[in-house]
């Protein structure tokens, strides 16, 4: 068996544990454990998704039985015994697994923060460490924030159910922009991912494809869609053969993957007619994917669709995105410089990182090479992905 088996199969034995002890907490302990046991097996496992929950079941039901102290708890597991509950108890059993945990974490009793945390835990299996690593924050606030997350939903919803159609649909807008949170994270760190197991944005998007098996129809679910595939398709041409990230210029865009890349256009032509966040990301990702050459890029009109997201949905990272569109659009250099300038004054973001990449790039377009040098030496101490140091390094 390998990584990806156990990641795989996590999502499922997490949400069956789940519904059998009442207790996210419970659910991962034990699933952590079968899978423990799973991986010290020497036996051929058909099943490892059944043998986990089946392990798991059999711990949390002996754990009962020596905790047993009144007449409620043994109650308890004469129920647990009915192996029927395990499926006929759950909401909408014929939701991905993935998708189901994810409406459970996007639970609005919870904090922002704490809902992506959870999630990374619940749908993709990461460890707190790997989190923490992930979104750039210490393990032991990955941990508080998991913490508080579960205790959250146990006070705040009682013993774990998955979400009902109501639910699942007033949860929508959260579900969509946490899986935009995780590809985008994915994309930041994962330039060329080790392995799929790693792979967060490649994650995302695959949890995305269950969820448009849902809501075939809806422009914002496939907008998303559509900014994980284009986004995807022109990953291979991030980095060069030396591991040096390139500005997007400069990207062989004969290096991109063309099916995926006919995908995306596809979704994004069906996002078209929405007007929301995911529907004009998908609009201005297509209109940076679909030209032959960055030159032929539509500045104007990506100029023009962020600044139509960015009246319904302000964000400084957009703000940065429709500067940096303008001033390939002709807007005068110095006065995207200081609206650069106040973003990066404003950090520490991503955003006001982002800004002062736009400012370095600016700076070297125009002919400022000292000034820009000196940005990029300043970046290149940050904690960034070794392709950007490398670059970053290069310019300075």
């Amino acid at each position: 068996m390998t990584p990806e088996d156990f990641r795989d199969a996590w999502p499922s034995v997490v949400r069956a544990l789940a519904t059998i002890t009442g207790s996210l907490d419970d659910a991962e302990d034990y699933a952590a454990e079968a899978f423990a046991r799973a991986s010290a097996y020497a036996g051929v496992i058909d099943s490892l998704g059944a043998w986990c929950v089946a392990a798991g079941r059999r711990a949390w039901i002996d754990d009962v039985r020596r905790r047993v102290v009144h007449e409620r708890a043994v109650v308890r597991v004469a129920a647990a015994g009915d192996a029927a509950r395990t499926e006929d108890d759950m909401y909408a059993p014929e939701l991905d697994d993935r998708v189901a945990l994810l409406f459970v974490a996007c639970d609005d009793v919870l904090a922002e923060g704490a809902r992506l945390v959870l999630a990374l835990r619940l749908v993709c299996g990461l460890s707190t460490a790997a989190i923490a690593d992930l979104l750039g924050i210490s393990t032991a606030t990955a941990a508080a924030r998991l913490t508080r997350a579960k205790k959250a939903l146990a006070s705040g919803r009682g013993e774990f159910a998955l979400a009902d159609p109501e639910q699942r649909r007033a949860r929508l807008p959260t579900v969509l922009a946490c899986l935009s949170a995780m590809f985008t994270h994915g994309q930041r760190v994962g330039f060329d991912p080790s392995d799929a197991l790693h792979d967060t944005a490649a994650q995302a998007l695959s949890i995305t494809d269950a969820l448009v098996s849902v809501y075939p129809d809806d422009t914002e679910v496939l907008g998303l869609r559509a900014v994980m595939r284009l986004g995807l398709a022109r990953r291979p041409g991030r980095v060069d053969a030396r591991g040096v990230a390139l500005p997007s210029a400069e990207v062989d865009r004969r290096r991109w993957d063309r099916a995926l890349l006919a995908q995306g256009l596809e979704d994004a032509a069906g996002a078209a007619p929405g007007a929301g966040r995911f529907a004009l990301e998908a609009a201005i990702a297509g209109l940076h994917s679909a030209p032959p050459t960055f030159a032929d890029t539509d500045w104007a009109r990506v100029t023009e669709l962020y600044g139509a997201l960015e009246a319904i949905w302000p964000s400084p990272a957009v703000t940065v995105a429709r500067l940096v569109a303008a001033s390939y659009a002709g807007r005068p250099a110095d006065e995207v410089a200081r609206a650069l300038e106040r973003i990066v004054d404003a950090g520490p973001s991503f955003a006001a990182r982002d800004a002062a990449f736009a400012l370095a790039d600016l700076e070297w377009r125009i002919g400022s090479v000292e000034s820009a040098a000196r940005r990029y030496r300043d970046l290149a101490e940050l904690d960034l992905p070794e392709p950007v140091l490398r670059f970053c390094r290069g310019r300075s």
